[in-house]
């Protein structure tokens, strides 16, 4: 087989970190996150289900500093990804690719998603 010398595509190390690029790696993990989130809130819901003692443990857990501390990370992860998920359908749609409009809606999203982490967890 002969080896090609062809230079390879610049990736991650080579570039200097954006808002944009980082907004979309923050995406796609906090859908992950999201996921596992799912998953203690069908824990949640099952420990309901199967009685009072299953439901004290997790009522338990999710109220101590470590079980909050996942509450309130998933809670900012959803709404993360609820806002720049809108800011993507407006892209999809044709608006906001000017580069001030972009930086805009990209901040917009990190106020909007502290925002709504905050009210959801005072209220």
């Amino acid at each position: 087989m002969p080896t090609n010398n062809r230079p390879l595509s610049p990736h991650l190390q080579v570039y200097k970190p954006q808002l944009t690029s980082v907004l979309s790696i923050l995406h796609r993990a906090t859908g992950v996150v999201i996921t596992f989130g799912a998953m203690i809130i069908v824990g949640w819901l099952w420990c309901i289900a199967a009685g009072s003692e299953s439901f004290n443990w997790a009522f338990q857990f999710l109220n101590s500093l470590f079980g909050k501390g996942l509450l309130i990370v998933w809670t900012l992860c959803t709404s993360y990804h609820l806002f720049n998920g809108i800011r993507h359908l407006f892209w999809d749609f044709g608006y906001g690719f000017e580069l001030d409009q972009v930086y805009l809606s990209g901040k917009a999203v990190l106020a909007g998603s502290a925002l709504l982490t905050i009210l959801v967890w005072l209220i």
